[in-house]
This record gives C-alpha cells, sequence and structure tokens, in this order.
C-alpha cells in the first residue's frame, strides 16, 4: 500500500485470504475488462472502492500476492498492438472522496514544504491516457499507459485525431496573447514525451451512436468505452471517422539539443508550454492556493460538470512546484505530490425486473439483481449483485420494485435502497433457494460466513465450468485458446466433465466441437464449429501444460483459501502432490502462513473421492511431469542473498515476464524498487532501458542484463520453467 494513504485506511472486517484472493480477483477481472478489453463492467468508483479496501487488507495483513493489482497501474497489454516501452513510467493517481481526505493531503504536502502550497488544479478527464514522443518537433511514436512500464503503439490512430499535432511548431508572436508568454517556447525540444488524454466529446459521442444504431451497428456504452475502442482499431481508417479530441496534461521526459534551454519550473508553466508547441490543453486548468483554494476549485467545477462538452470524473490536484514534486518523489505507482478528488456518486431510478442466482467456482451462491438499463454515472447499468441473502433481508426487495441505483464514488453499480412509496402491491417477494439453481445439490453455509454454498462440488455444471477456466487460466496451467465460450461449450455438450477430461482430447473431436453463436451476428439457425486450426493450437497448448511447476498445479486445482502464494509455500514444503495429499491438520498448520482455515479446506478437498480420482488420471493417464516450484522458499530470512538490498527493473524483459522477475528476486530476499538512486544495489535491464540505465550508470551501479541475470538466477538453483 502507498504510504500517501496509509493514515487513511480503515482495518478491514474480513481480513481472510479467501477474501483477499475474491478482491483481487474481481479487480483484475475489472482491470482486464476496463484496459485491454475496452468494456468496464463496473463504474470506476466501485473498483475505487475495492482496490482501497485491498490496500487496506495488505496494511492490516501479511497478504502480499504477487498479482495483485496495488503492484500494477493498468494491466497487461492488448497483444494486437506491438508493445512500447516507456522510459519514464506512466503512472496512476491515488484517489480521495471527500472533503476530511482532501484535508489530509493537503496537510501532507504542507508538511512537506513548510509553508502554504500552491497547486495546479485540473479537471479529471474520463478517456485513455496515452504518451506521445515527438523527436525533433516530429510525432514519432503514439503508446497507450499499458501497464504504465508498456503500452500498445497506437501511432497509426493517433495520428488520426486532429487534436494531436504531427508536428511542433513555436508559437509566433503574435499568438503570445493565447498564454501567459513568460511560459512559452523559445525552440522545439530535440525530445519530448507528453502525457495526456484522448476522449470523446458528447456531442460527438451522441452523434455517433444515434448513426451507429441507424445502420444496425455496435453502439457505445459511454464516451470512455468509445474513445478506448476507437483507439484500437486495427485499421486507422475506422478509428479517423470517430470524433476523438485529446487534452496534454504533463510532461514525462523532455531534453533540448540546446543546454542552455529549459522548462519552466511549475507544472502550469509547462503546460502553457506545451500550448506554445501546439498541443491542446484543458481551459479550465487554474494555480490555486491551500485548501480553501482546493476546495474551491472541486465545487466550482463540480458545478460546471453538467454543462461541459466532455466527461470529467472528479478533479486532478498536483503540487504546482516541480522542484517540490522531485522532492517528495513518487510511490511504486503513483506520484506523492499529486492526487485524484472524485466527485460524488451518481444516483438513479428504475425497476428491478427480475434476481437471478449464480454459482461460483467454490458453489458461493449469490443473487444478481436484473435492471431495467438505466445510464448512471456515465454507464449503462442493467444488472449488478446483491451479495448474498442477508443483503437481500436488509434491503427488503421484490421483483417489481422501483430501486435506487448508485455508482459509489463512480464504480461498481449498488443498489442502496428500494422506493416502496411506489410499489402498488404487483411486487413479488425474492425467495432464496433452498437447493442449488444449476444442480440441484444442497446448499449449506459455514460458521461465520453469510454465504450459502453448492455441495455438488463438480458434479454442478456451473463449477465444473469454472474448474476447468480456473485450471487453465496463465497463473495455473497456462493454457492458451480454452475461454470460457468454448469451456461451456465443451462441458454443455459433455466433451469434458472435469480438467482430466482435457487431456483425453483429440483434434478431431475439439474441431467438431459446436460453438455458441447467440451473441454474434451469425445466419439464423447456422452451426458454427470451432474448426481444425483452432484445435489444433489449444490440443498443443494442453500438451505443454503436461510439465508445469509444482505450485502452478497445486494452484490450478482450486482448492479454497489456496491462491498463488499458498500454492507456493506448499510445494516448497511438500515435494510432491502425494506428500501434500496425505499432510494432516498438524503438518499442515505447522507450516508458516498456513492457517487453520486453509488447512481445513485443504483436507476436505483431498478427502473427496472424485477429487482424487481426478488428480490420479492427470498422473498416469494424462502423465502431467509436476517440477519444482518455481520460486526459491526453503530459505530462511536471514539466509536469502539479496535480503535488503534494492533492485531497480527497467526496459523490456524478453524471457522472463517484469511481475516474474520482481518475485523471483523478492523470494530472494531483495526490495524491487521503481527509481535508481545512490541505495540502489543493482538493476537489470532488458531492452530500450532509458534513463534508469544512463542513471545507473552515472552512479556507478552494478547493471545486469536479462541474460546475465538469468545466470545469476541459476547460482542460487532458480531454473526457469
Amino acid at each position: 500500500m502507498s504510504d500517501l494513504f496509509a493514515s487513511l485506511a480503515q482495518q478491514p472486517d474480513d481480513l481472510s485470504y479467501e477474501h483477499y484472493r475474491e478482491l483481487i480477483d474481481t479487480l483484475n477481472r475489472y482491470a482486464r475488462a476496463y484496459y485491454v478489453l475496452d468494456n468496464p463492467i463496473v463504474p470506476d468508483v466501485e473498483y475505487d472502492r475495492l482496490y482501497r479496501e485491498l490496500e487496506a487488507i495488505e496494511l492490516y495483513s501479511e497478504f502480499k500476492d504477487a498479482d495483485s493489482p496495488t503492484r500494477r497501474v493498468g494491466d497487461a497489454i492488448n497483444t494486437s498492438f506491438a508493445p512500447v516501452a516507456h522510459k519514464v513510467p506512466l503512472m496512476s493517481l491515488g484517489d480521495i472522496f471527500d472533503d476530511g481526505e482532501l484535508v489530509d493531503f493537503n496537510k501532507r504536502m504542507l508538511e512537506a514544504t513548510g509553508s502554504e502550497v500552491e497547486y495546479c488544479a485540473e479537471p479529471k478527464l474520463d478517456g485513455l491516457a496515452i504518451s506521445l514522443i515527438y523527436e525533433k518537433g516530429v510525432l514519432v511514436k503514439a503508446a497507450t499507459r499499458g501497464d504504465g512500464t508498456t503500452g500498445e503503439d497506437i501511432t497509426a490512430n493517433a495520428k488520426t485525431i486532429k487534436a494531436i499535432p504531427l508536428t511542433l511548431h513555436v508559437m509566433k508572436d503574435d499568438m503570445a496573447h493565447m498564454i501567459d508568454a513568460s511560459f512559452a517556447a523559445q525552440s522545439i525540444p530535440d525530445y519530448l514525451d507528453v502525457r495526456g488524454e484522448v476522449f470523446m466529446p458528447r456531442d460527438g459521442f451522441k452523434k455517433w451512436n444515434e448513426e451507429a444504431k441507424a445502420k444496425g451497428q455496435k453502439v457505445f456504452a459511454n464516451p470512455r468505452n468509445a474513445a478506448a475502442g476507437s483507439l484500437r482499431q486495427q485499421d486507422s481508417r475506422i478509428t479517423a471517422l470517430r470524433p476523438l479530441t485529446f487534452n496534454a496534461y504533463y510532461i514525462g521526459q523532455c531534453d533540448f539539443e540546446n543546454d542552455s534551454d529549459h522548462l519552466p519550473d511549475s507544472q502550469y508553466g509547462r503546460l502553457q508550454f506545451l500550448k506554445s508547441l501546439g498541443l491542446p490543453v484543458n481551459e479550465h486548468i487554474k494555480v490555486v492556493k491551500g485548501i480553501s483554494g482546493l476546495r474551491s476549485f472541486y465545487e466550482s467545477l463540480g458545478a460546471l460538470r453538467p454543462s461541459l462538452n466532455y466527461d470529467i470524473d472528479g478533479t486532478v490536484l498536483k503540487v504546482n512546484d516541480i522542484a517540490t514534486q522531485e522532492e517528495l518523489g513518487f510511490t511504486a505507482k503513483a506520484p506523492r505530490w499529486a492526487i485524484a478528488y472524485k466527485f460524488p456518486p451518481e444516483e438513479a431510478m428504475t425497476k428491478l425486473l427480475n434476481v437471478d442466482f449464480q454459482v461460483g467456482r467454490t458453489g458461493k451462491i449469490t443473487p444478481v439483481a436484473r435492471l431495467q438499463p438505466v445510464y448512471v454515472g456515465g454507464t449503462t447499468i442493467s444488472n449488478c449483485t446483491l451479495h448474498n441473502e442477508e443483503e437481500l433481508k436488509r434491503l427488503d426487495i421484490k421483483v417489481g420494485d422501483t430501486v435506487i441505483v448508485r455508482r459509489a464514488g463512480d464504480v461498481i453499480p449498488q443498489i442502496s435502497g428500494v422506493v416502496k412509496e411506489k410499489r402498488d402491491g404487483s411486487e413479488q417477494e425474492v425467495v432464496f433457494p433452498k437447493v442449488c439453481p444449476e444442480c440441484g445439490s444442497a446448499l449449506e453455509r459455514e460458521d461465520g460466513e453469510v454465504a450459502y454454498r453448492c455441495t455438488g462440488g463438480l458434479v454442478c455444471p456451473k463449477q465444473q465450468c469454472q474448474a476447468i477456466e480456473h485450471y487453465v487460466e496463465r497463473a495455473a496451467m497456462d493454457i492458451d485458446g480454452l475461454g470460457e465460450r468454448i469451456v461451456e461449450a465443451m462441458v454443455s455438450s459433455q466433451m469434458i466433465h472435469n480438467i482430466a477430461d482435457l487431456y483425453s482430447l483429440s483434434e478431431e473431436t475439439l474441431s467438431k466441437l459446436i460453438i455458441d453463436t447467440t451473441n454474434e451476428k451469425e445466419e439464423e439457425g447456422k452451426v458454427r464449429l470451432l474448426g481444425k486450426v483452432v484445435a489444433k493450437k489449444i490440443i498443443a497448448n494442453i500438451d505443454k501444460s503436461r510439465q508445469r511447476p509444482l505450485n502452478r498445479f497445486i494452484y490450478a486445482l482450486g482448492i479454497r483459501d489456496v491462491g498463488a502464494t499458498t500454492a507456493k509455500i506448499l510445494a516448497a514444503n511438500f515435494k510432491t502432490i502425494d506428500e501434500l495429499m496425505q499432510a494432516s491438520f498438524e503438518k499442515l498448520t505447522s507450516i508458516n502462513n498456513i492457517g487453520g482455515v486453509a488447512a481445513t479446506h485443504i483436507i476436505d478437498f483431498f478427502k473427496e473421492e472424485h477429487n482424487r480420482t481426478v488428480i490420479e488420471r492427470l498422473l498416469t493417464e494424462a502423465k502431467l511431469e509436476l517440477q519444482a516450484c518455481e520460486q526459491v522458499s526453503e530459505m530462511s530470512e536471514d539466509t536469502k542473498p539479496f535480503l535488503g538490498k534494492t533492485f531497480v527493473l527497467t526496459g523490456t524483459l524478453s524471457t522472463l515476464k517484469r511481475d516474474q522477475a520482481k518475485e523471483l528476486l523478492e523470494g530472494l530476499g531483495a526490495k524491487v524498487s521503481g527509481s535508481v538512486s545512490k541505495k540502489t544495489y543493482a538493476v537489470v535491464a532488458g531492452t530500450e532501458a532509458g534513463s534508469k540505465l544512463t542513471k545507473a550508470q552515472e552512479l556507478g551501479i552494478q547493471v545486469y542484463s536479462e541474460a546475465e541475470f538469468i545466470e545469476l538466477l541459476g547460482q542460487y538453483n532458480i531454473t526457469l520453467s
């Protein structure tokens, strides 16, 4: 958790590892939908709420899983585009939601500077963050944020946006009145990395959707989604048709050929500098002082919000003085000198059409509200979770009710209340099921839990599907190509019943799998088969998965309370899956970080005869070869070779993924930092390493190439799978 919010976090009610993993899985799914698929499934505010709950759990517990979104800026890049390594990380911002948090932020800045702070206050545009690279004034590269260190090359598409200049020009004297002339550029930078937001104006969005609807084409849910989808088109001619625009808000890096040239020493001045070069800057940016200035800007912009021709979801508040920014520095993912102050949640009324009951991978039964679609806070909402039976009782909700839908902090849709005055007697009670809605098995609720779970296990078709989907995911057995729709088709057709059946599939059988085309523009009655080409790729990926580290296999089994980190701990203490299957409660709980609840779930899982049968088939029929744990874990804290030493990763790694390299270093006791300083022990530099590598060389810090780093890992018996 960033130190920015350490003083704000309240200890969560639920500090269980299961809840922690649910938060991570949920947030990563939301992030993928948002960043990669351009199809956000929850409002921004709900994501923020869950994210901060996750931060708080990590603060008040020892949980620090490698796939936690707190360790990331965005999500994985879209592989449809070439990757672009950011020389300077394209970071996100921390969020605050009320005046108390605003006061705390200003207090920290005041304590850091010793005097009343001057801020550059800006609207928080709701679009897609990008980086524009200009060399000698010519636009040569445009990239999305991606994961903060590596983005997607969208140069061709960015060049179609009329607001983005293809070449920079120094503003002439007769136009100097348009800015504060003291900040105007005197020459074109040799290298300039401009950060900004691509967005779609409201009028353009409305017109586009009207025309698309008339033509029977795809209609976008909101302007942000429209902007992201437009910017990621494979055909730039399509992007050119979309009404996109751009505002610059930050300079990532700027180099001048003439050493006498330099940037203004304030955030506001630098934005005026960009404006003088022909880059558009938001008209509502303003310099304010102290807490009163921050409040005034927030309130005035909030009042102005409905009349703007573009969506904003808050204000961005930055310390104006650049020297102070540099002194305050950054956390792992966000600047300490800036914050996003979000607007309050938005609410709307709509009808509750029905309540469905969904079955999760672990059998958890979740009621889901089906709503008459309603536009709330920039997103069309048609369903939202009702969490559990207790929530149904708390709301006293009935089918047919008029309900209040709330976007909490501009995030996940929630039903915050029922307008009982609008009841007319036609409403129907919502009855929580007594048996599983998918398989008819009994439901049970463990002591201390609010959730009911299906007891059907792998007999339940819904659990079957989700168990298989979990098994094939990247962090587990990494079987690419088996998405949700294909897995559901295989289970519903009874082609497979469990994970072991995957390894008995043939190309011929799989190629004839009928794929559901409900959501596609297929001819009515037309049958779509998976096909031989796709089937061949999937079978090849299944074959590759026969050799995986033991920890991945343990995680892939989907045992409750056994996430990726717990799986590694188990793999370090039990050399084979048979040893783990025979482990006693006492043996399990004697291991650090394995508690009684997790131990019980592990034992219960292996007690089930059908689970043991599936595992036996995987080992004998599928001939899985389970390798040693990926991460060194037998070392005590005192004997780890890099204990207390700081490493920095920079550039693009071709063999290792950055998260994997970080995890391996942390397993050897190292701390992985995002910036180079005199305290840095070593830097691992991939291709296209930029300023971090340069600084390391200037400071005389040890630099490892990727090959040298892999060789270094080998000295500690770490081999890559």
